[in-house]
């Protein structure tokens, strides 16, 4: 693969050469104002979308002299599909064909600063502000094509990429923008299409990043191969609190093919002209180097979570209404989840090149601009002396190792100038030095009045942080190995409506009196980030086993104590929904040791809905649950590939039902000790359900909400339901492996 010139692109030398239009907004209505007017001015209605950090509509399209058509986005494809969509975004409000349109996604010298590609905001954010930029870039080219042809807008419209006048004559696109560069603010307000004439968005259409992945293309930036390129490989200290001790390099420099050894304090690299002797370079290395390490580093695996509700906790209230009452029946239970990890398939990767003073780096990073600020602090360089390139990675789920290995490859090039530099993690690097999913403890307790409806409500969820991405260096790893090492920010709560170990912890349902209180422990003793739906994973499990629960002491069916309790309407039309296509009845019998279970939630409570039943079988002899189908109903407001959104919630069933009943961090006193897929495993095929159905509630013209992370709590819960309903016991600590699932049921 041709490696990319490394230059710093401003606005004006994007725009440059060829002539180009980036569109511009008629200025007709601020012209009419009385100039004399001294009035205060209008208050301006806030942009939409990610247009409200990046109001200049350049940032977001271009269209060339030849009529070609660049899209920008700040959001990262991180396998959710987010190409496609926002090429049928833009398709459609510009009237062309999606293969029409090049999409440039996370580039530092190309792209809005849109921060972190997370929190399934990439719709709601990028999306959005794309819908509202192509379709203002449209409406100003019917505007110029207008004066140009001397007929009124209203006989104008766009197709085809060319504007149509009613008499036949026509101008295209690049006729419109010859010399024309018109870099102006975007507008609170659009002339969108109209949702009943969608010819792109809402139709399902192929994703353009799959090709290459099941061809075996460039697909992934472990897949990069630059012309010149090097392999690096770093030795990672066996554990969390290692200092290199001493080390003998000479025997490894002697080594044919080896380039160079990089030594920065308890950072060790080797690099080597072919990545075989990279690994045996530094494996070589690993056997020389003498660590020190303290012994009693890490707490018991066995009492985490006594330890962790013992540590000093910041509290705080995010839901308090009414008074403490009581009813006819108190119902309390405790929820537990572990450290579990993205398992990312493909170990972290990166490329850099250090030339003339400047670095260039292909990562995976889910957050480019957060990245090249973090690395030039740790390099002591100026920000715009570093270009972060997005490349898609094999594995992702939220804060993996990708910043970290990007960190490692600057470090790295830097010390090896004018070649590029290919680092990637070992297996046993990624299990036991990527950031985790914390350790969360929740306890619930509610009161039920005698007509078994809800009357008082009370919450509580433990939890360290849910994100220490980098921002600052020393949220990457080898920073903090360096002679000079830079050290961890202080780590704080993500703040609410969107929340981080609360996300989701307040329920959605009805309740005249109720009360959430987060214990947020800054104390991390485990290393511990974003993954994949952060604390709604837990705070769903545990609402939506605790709503099972209180069904039961009210004696009534699952899905009609849901619907009792729920005014939203939207809410209940998706647990309908989901109800009918599953076929719930109360008065069904399922074969022996087979359980049904339902759950709900709105991601957030401000993104999308998503209600799941599933069916499972508990096999008693050996603990084992099977899977046997799951049915999805979602609400993601305006759905623009119907098809990318049955993936998401595929995928996030079966990613959450690999959580639930798998997944765990080991560790002991001193070191992680889940370092390969035997000590972490993780559903296999034979584990996925046999059959997922996802139904759709479409509702054109509406907001975009994000739908990526929709799925992970509500399957978590309604697998935990279907065990106690197939077993008739109540499993609260995750996952549900065999071994514990065997010892609840007494066989």
């Amino acid at each position: 693969m041709n490696v990319p010139p490394r230059i710093h692109l401003s606005r004006r030398t994007l725009l440059a050469g060829g002539g180009a239009l980036v569109v511009s907004f008629s200025l007709r209505a601020a012209m009419a104002q009385d100039a004399q007017s001294t009035g205060p001015e209008p208050r301006q209605a806030p942009l939409p979308g990610s247009l409200k950090g990046s109001p200049m509509l350049d940032s977001w399209i271009r269209i060339a002299a030849d009529g070609s058509i660049t899209v920008f986005t700040g959001k990262a494809e991180l396998g959710q599909g987010i190409r496609t969509a926002l090429v049928q975004i833009a398709a459609e409000q510009l009237r062309v064909a999606p293969a029409a349109i090049a999409l440039v996604a996370a580039d530092t010298a190309q792209t809005p600063n849109e921060g972190y590609t997370a929190g399934s905001h990439s719709m709601q954010d990028s999306g959005t502000a794309i819908l509202h930029a192509a379709a203002q870039a449209r409406d100003i080219l019917i505007g110029i094509a207008a004066g140009r042809l001397s007929v009124p807008v209203e006989r104008l419209k766009a197709d085809g990429g060319a504007v149509h006048a009613d008499d036949g004559r026509r101008l295209a696109y690049g006729e419109l923008v010859a010399g024309n560069v018109l870099n102006v603010r975007a507008q609170p307000q659009s002339k969108l299409r109209e949702a009943s004439a969608h010819t792109i968005m809402g139709k399902s259409m192929p994703r353009v990043d799959i090709p290459a992945k099941v061809t075996g293309g460039v697909a992934f930036v472990q897949d990069l191969r630059p012309p010149g390129m090097v392999h690096a490989r770093v030795v990672r200290p066996p554990s969390y609190s290692a200092r290199l001790r001493d080390i003998d390099v000479k025997p490894v420099e002697r080594m044919s093919g080896v380039l160079k050894i990089v030594r920065d304090g308890s950072f060790l690299a080797v690099i080597a002209q072919r990545e075989y002797l990279a690994v045996m370079a530094m494996r070589a290395l690993a056997d020389a180097a003498t660590w020190n390490e303290n012994a009693q580093a890490l707490p018991e695996e066995q009492t985490i979570f006594a330890h962790l509700e013992g540590l000093p906790a910041e509290d705080s209230t995010i839901l308090n209404v009414g008074q403490p009452a009581s009813g006819a029946r108190m119902v309390e239970a405790a929820y537990r989840r572990p450290y579990q990890m993205h398992g990312s398939i493909g170990p972290s990767c990166a490329v850099a090149v250090m030339e003339n003073d400047a670095l260039t780096l292909w990562t995976h990073s889910q957050g480019v601009y957060p990245l090249r600020k973090a690395v030039a602090e740790m390099l002591k360089m100026p920000p715009e002396r570093i270009r972060c390139i997005h490349v898609e990675g094999s594995g992702c789920y939220g804060h993996n190792g990708a910043d970290d290995v990007a960190a490692d490859a600057a470090l790295i090039a830097r010390a090896f100038p004018g070649r590029p530099v290919r680092v990637q993690w070992m297996r046993e690097d990624e299990h036991a030095f990527e950031p985790y999913g914390p350790a969360m403890i929740a306890r619930a307790k509610a009161a039920l009045d005698r007509d078994g409806t809800i009357v008082d409500w009370q919450y509580q969820v433990w939890s360290n942080t849910h994100s220490t991405r980098p921002g600052a260096a020393g949220n990457l790893l080898p920073a903090l190995h360096l002679a000079a090492p830079f050290f961890h920010p202080a780590p704080r709560p993500l703040p609410q409506p969107e929340g981080g170990g609360d996300r989701n912890a307040i329920p959605l349902y009805r309740l005249p009196n109720a009360r959430v209180i987060h214990h947020f422990i800054p104390t991390m003793p485990l290393r511990v980030s974003a993954l994949r739906g952060l604390g709604a994973y837990m705070n769903i499990f545990s609402l939506e086993s605790f709503m099972d629960e209180l069904a039961a002491a009210a004696g009534a069916d699952p899905v009609e104590f849901r619907l009792r309790h729920l005014d939203d309407a939207r809410a209940r039309e998706v647990i309908t929904t989901a109800a009918q296509h599953f076929g719930w009845r109360s008065s069904e019998r399922l074969p022996s040791h087979h359980g049904r279970g339902f759950a709900f939630a709105r991601y957030k409570n401000l993104a999308a809905y998503a209600a799941i039943a599933v069916e499972l079988e508990v096999e008693h002899e050996s603990g084992r649950v099977r899977l046997a189908r799951a049915v999805a109903a979602t609400d993601s407001g305006e759905a623009v590939n119907p098809d990318g959104i049955r993936n998401q919630i595929e995928g996030g069933i079966i990613q959450s039902a690999s959580w639930t009943l798998y997944e765990a961090v080991g560790f002991d006193r001193m070191r992680i000790t889940s370092r390969d897929w035997g000590s972490y495993p993780i559903m296999r095929f034979a584990g996925v359900p046999e059959r997922i159905d996802v139904h759709l509630i479409d509702r054109p013209g509406q907001p975009f909400l994000g739908t990526g992370e929709a799925a992970q709590g509500p399957a978590a819960a309604a697998i935990a339901n279907a065990i106690a309903d197939a077993t008739g016991v109540r499993l609260r600590d995750l996952p549900f492996t065999p071994e514990r699932v065997k010892r609840a049921i007494g066989v």
